[in-house]
């Protein structure tokens, strides 16, 4: 079974060192998106990488539309894919929805985890006024999910730039428009649909791994407000505001990102 897993999910074991850090990607990417971040750490730590079901080159044939209708699925699978590896006390860096996923896996299993590092996160995407402001009307995320259904390769274009927000390097957003683009459609716009209508807020009591939370400036997935609202709600967090705009900082500021990933470990 362990085997299935680890080519299930793609998993790649990197570097050397006693503490295990395991890297998790955001919607519509893959373990490559990590790719100038890694070396920052394969001195020191173990680095652990893959891709969920569906993303990347994992094992497409394990999607199941039932088991990833909600973020719980894919928290499974990280669970599994540390009992695999024979994991535990692992710092876990999530960027965007993977570190919702993070979190819900440690609360499920806290074992596996020593610190959470969340790159970009929301608990939930749709505004809920007047109480909480997560940058996202409903209308807005079912427009996008239409034009997902209609025009895949339209939805890539059009939101490629927007997320990005870094107008000046075109190949950032050209990367990511690719990255939408290789996705199944079907299996993109379910992930989608899991993403943005996701509300992890009542989880976020649950958890108790030391967590850090980095918010980008000019982000237009998870506006300051949310990071303010995670970190008024989550224990033992810590909010670091970045330079960094837009919501891909290990891309656009790698330099950055690892630093202050750097600094929150050798602190906290």
């Amino acid at each position: 079974m362990t085997v299935d897993i680890l080519v299930r999910n793609n998993v790649k074991v990197l570097g050397s060192g006693s503490q295990t850090i395991v890297f998790a990607h955001g919607f519509g990417c893959d373990q490559d998106m990590w790719r100038y971040i890694i070396p920052g750490f394969m001195e020191n730590y173990r680095v652990v990488l893959f891709d969920y079901v569906g993303s990347g080159e994992s094992q497409i044939n394990y999607y199941d539309a039932i088991k990833y209708n909600n973020l719980q699925g894919y928290a499974q699978d990280v669970l599994e894919v540390m009992e695999a590896l024979e994991l535990k006390d692992t710092i876990f860096v999530g960027h965007s929805v993977s570190s919702m996923i993070g979190m819900l896996a440690s609360i499920q299993n806290p074992k596996y985890f020593k610190k959470i590092i969340m790159l970009g996160p929301s608990p939930r995407y749709v505004n809920d006024l007047p109480n909480y402001y997560g940058g996202f009307d409903r209308n807005d995320i079912d427009e996008l999910l239409e034009m997902m259904q209609m025009n895949f390769i339209g939805w890539a274009s059009y939101l490629a730039p927007i997320v990005m927000n870094n107008p000046e390097r075109k190949e950032l957003t050209e990367e990511l428009e690719k990255s939408f683009c290789s996705r199944d459609p079907h299996i993109a716009r379910q992930f989608a649909e899991v993403t943005f209508l996701s509300d992890c807020r009542i989880d976020l009591e649950q958890a108790t791994v030391p967590t850090l939370i980095l918010q980008c400036s000019d982000d237009s997935i998870a506006p300051v407000e949310v990071g303010d609202y995670l970190h008024a709600h989550l224990k033992n967090s810590r909010l670091q505001q970045m330079t960094a705009k837009g919501h891909y900082p290990h891309l656009s500021q790698p330099e950055e990102t690892i630093r202050m990933i750097k600094d929150y470990l050798t602190s906290a």
